[in-house]
């Protein structure tokens, strides 16, 4: 009986840890988590075509991704402003 006991001290314990570790953060409204969803799926897209740069040998695909890069850019400076 002093085990189960014991395991619910322990079990106890163990949650209010994890309750003190995580601090809790201000909750977003709507908007401004849409915004940041968007603003990490443009951060995300950015980098997939730079790894795509990194390994195309084909001009034309280049000219496609370095277009695309740049209107990447452009909206990621326009979601700072």
């Amino acid at each position: 009986m002093a085990r189960g006991w014991e395991s619910k001290s322990v079990e106890s314990q163990q949650s209010d840890a994890r309750e003190a570790s995580n601090p809790t953060r201000p909750r977003l409204s709507a908007e401004a988590a849409a915004r940041t969803r968007e603003r990490e799926t443009l951060r995300l897209a950015r980098q997939r075509v730079l790894q795509q740069l990194e390994r195309t040998q084909n001009p034309r695909h280049r000219a496609l991704l370095e277009d695309e890069l740049a209107d990447l850019n452009r909206k990621l400076d326009v979601g700072e402003s």
